[in-house]
């Protein structure tokens, strides 16, 4: 059974303005563009094709908000990394997006999805800094099925060295085989409870 039977697409946005009330709890998904950001939000919510897929990087150019229950969101950023994919102008819309989106009231966390065959870049470490200091951190290091395990358990050592002093969780994560796929939904449940205190 699904643990989001409702999950369903929310809305597109190209500014600020248009983003939902900041009210309820929100979670944000980052990576570099082809990461598999998409594949992991509909792995997580265990709905085909909510999230758009697309082997050509930079694709997805909005800020996509999707409800998985009544004011629980997930976001599914632009991928970075791929500057190809979109003009000065976009690029200076992205930002002003982004920082709205980092001062709001109702953003848990980041799950930062990374191609664990890359390893942590230099986009990663920029996106980590963007963070503020109370927004929690899960890293899902994506693809691991193309591993073999001494691969995966070396690639997830790695990661944590290079993450070290960051207050981010780290796991294995395969939105094809399902590895780390149940952890990772748990996670993201327990973010989008309800908060004492919160909105």
């Amino acid at each position: 059974m699904s643990r989001f039977p409702n999950a369903q697409f929310l809305i597109s946005a190209a500014s600020a303005t248009q983003f939902p009330g900041d009210h309820g709890a929100e979670v944000a998904f980052v990576g570099r563009s082809n990461a598999g950001k998409s594949s992991a939000i509909n792995a997580l919510a265990q709905r085909q094709g909510l999230a758009r897929t697309s082997k050509t990087p930079g694709r997805t150019r909005l800020l996509n908000f999707f409800e998985l229950a009544p004011q629980r969101r997930i976001i599914d950023l632009p991928g970075y990394g791929y500057a190809r994919a979109s003009s000065d102008e976009e690029r200076r819309a992205w930002r002003a997006m982004t920082e709205a989106l980092k001062d709001r009231v109702c953003l848990r966390g980041l799950f930062v999805i990374i191609d664990v065959r890359r390893g942590i870049t230099e986009g990663d470490e920029g996106l980590l800094d963007w963070a503020l200091p109370g927004h929690r951190i899960h890293v899902l290091l994506s693809k691991a099925d193309k591993l073999t395990r001494n691969e995966g358990i070396r690639a997830l050592r790695d990661a944590g060295a290079a993450l070290e002093g960051r207050n981010a969780a780290i796991q294995l994560f395969s939105a094809h085989s399902g590895l780390g796929v149940d952890a990772a939904r748990d996670t993201l449940a327990a973010w989008l409870e309800k908060q004492p205190g919160a909105q």
